[in-house]
């Protein structure tokens, strides 16, 4: 994505963040292109002999559908109707655009409102424990593979939660590392005055070291432990577990604007951890273990997060609240804001201590509500596991390829 040469950083809003598996068999389609009057008769001639050649391949354009084989689901219907309906409503609110890139071609809000209305309607009218569920799947949706498109397994997942973490609606010796509301322009334009090129927002370092927004009145909660706060930001949402024994929901509200670096990156690059044994769970373990060296780190990632309390939550970046297994983030520069999808890839399995202990192939299908500043490109997505430690230890350990489609009702225009 372009960006002005010398654009002032704002507050952003959004979010913030290999098993084998079956063949795929692919499906000819033709797709007619257009011809204007002066070439119309040139184009019916070279259509016919190229047909009677070798069928509609050369003369099809744009992305196809592909037949996927043993369409299945493990998850309750039940949640994937919340999570449709909860992609009906925002897309209820949604003028004409649902804001993807040209992929597989521009879609609008009604494009995807449609082909999640037909999901609902074919759950309404099938028992999933019938065989021919799949079928009837088949027969309704067109299934059009991750860009590039090659039947290769060329999307890695990830995944995310919401935290559970204790908090204190004052500051005390125990409670003394802040979360922050979003910051007035103003007070946060004063940070960086008279820099040799300005930034209007805080780094990392700026707020959590210098501690230029301390005592300014932003402070909505404070913390016990600075590690549970990173990965807070990280998570881009979490559940406060107040002294006074409430549970708050705690929402992104924006960013400072700066460029998000992943810790764990960090570490792989500078040899501090092998990359096959990275994890949340590892970086938490080497942050213990070299406490000296976690305010640097941790200064390393300039981007920073600011929250809101909200009703319910965690929301994702549509404002609709997230349904674990159900909701994916990925890049709204490619895939349609609501939109319906379906996963082939692996989750983690944990033995009784929370440690890893094997991995799982799974399929379902899932819906694109949210984003993140580390999920960039076609080959991303971050799958939300649910809220607490359980779903924490799921999602600090996966990381596995496979393989993602976007669905649309197959009476939708063509997409040729």
């Amino acid at each position: 994505m372009s960006r002005p040469a010398k654009a002032t950083p704002r507050l952003t809003r959004g979010n913030a963040r290999t098993g084998q598996l079956p063949r795929r068999r692919g499906r000819a389609v033709c797709v007619r292109g257009g011809a204007g009057p002066a070439r119309a008769s040139v184009f019916a001639v070279l259509s016919a002999v190229l047909l009677l050649l070798g069928g509609c391949g050369p003369v099809q354009r744009g992305p196809a559908p592909v037949v996927v084989d043993a369409i299945s689901d493990d998850l309750d219907p039940r949640s994937l109707r919340n999570a449709v309906t909860q992609s009906i409503r925002f897309l209820d609110a949604t003028l004409g655009d649902s804001g993807p890139g040209g992929w597989p071609r521009p879609v609008t809000a009604d494009d995807v409102r449609a082909s999640l209305a037909e999901l609902l309607d074919l759950l309404d009218g099938t028992n999933e424990a019938d065989p021919s569920w799949a079928d009837k799947l088949a027969e309704r949706f067109d299934f059009f593979p991750a860009p590039p498109g090659d039947g290769a397994a060329s999307v890695l997942f990830t995944g995310y939660y919401q935290p559970v973490i204790d908090a204190s609606a004052v500051r005390t010796e125990e409670y003394r590392y802040p979360v922050y509301r979003e910051p007035d322009a103003p007070g946060a334009r004063a940070v960086a005055e008279g820099a040799a090129d300005p930034v209007v927002y805080p780094s990392r370092y700026d707020i959590d070291i210098a501690g230029v927004l301390e005592g300014k009145g932003y402070e909505i909660a404070w913390l016990r432990d600075p590690v549970d706060r990173f990965f807070l930001h990280i998570q881009g949402s979490g559940l406060l577990r107040m002294t006074d024994g409430r549970e708050l929901p705690l929402n992104f509200a924006a960013s400072n604007g700066r460029s998000y670096t992943s810790i764990g990156k960090v570490l792989i690059d500078e040899g501090k951890v092998d990359r096959e044994s990275m994890s949340m769970q590892r970086i938490r373990a080497w942050l213990a273990e070299f406490p000296e060296e976690r305010e640097a780190l941790f200064a390393r990632n300039e981007r920073y997060i600011f929250f809101r309390l909200g009703e319910e939550g965690p929301l994702g970046s549509l404002g609709v609240p997230l349904t674990a297994g159900r909701s994916v983030a990925t890049d709204p520069a490619v895939y349609p804001k609501g939109a319906l999808l379906y996963l082939e890839t692996r989750t983690p399995v944990l033995d009784d201590t929370g440690a890893l202990a094997g991995w799982r192939p799974v399929r379902r299908f899932i819906v694109n509500q949210d984003a993140g500043a580390a999920i960039r490109g076609p080959g991303r997505a971050d799958l939300y596991f649910g809220t607490g430690s359980a779903a924490g230890a799921q999602a600090g350990y996966m990381q596995s390829e496979g393989r993602l489609y976007l669905l649309m009702k197959r009476e939708s225009a063509p997409l040729g």
